[in-house]
């Protein structure tokens, strides 16, 4: 079955940096568009960054030029890169594949940002 384990989170300075991973299986990986949402207590998750298999990345204009999108097909893995991290930047952090018949969540990884 499809499965999402997001790790990597955790709490952060702001201007800190933290690498996000999300181990992916279940499905042809490499086959897929990746992309990473985040989700804050009480809200829907929100789109954050697509990295599509053309390598063409899409960006939420509140991460752009602070956060990179990457993958690994080798590893079946797909990652989130944030520098200067900003409080705003403070939810839950889940990957998913687009285009896949059904959405199946991950448990996600806290990233708190504060001094």
């Amino acid at each position: 079955q499809v499965q999402f384990v997001e790790s990597g989170g955790g709490l952060v300075q702001p201007g800190g940096s933290l690498r996000l991973s999300c181990a992916a299986s279940g499905f042809t990986f490499s086959s897929y568009a990746m992309s990473w949402y985040r989700r804050t207590p009480g809200n829907r998750r929100n789109l954050v960054a697509t990295l599509w298999r053309s390598n063409d990345t899409n960006y939420v204009d509140a991460v752009k030029g602070r956060f990179t999108i990457s993958r690994d097909n080798a590893k079946n893995t797909a990652y989130l890169q944030m520098n200067n991290l900003k409080p705003d930047d403070t939810a839950e952090y889940f990957c998913n594949a687009e285009g896949l018949p059904t959405r199946t969540w991950g448990q996600g990884t806290q990233v708190t940002v504060s001094s």
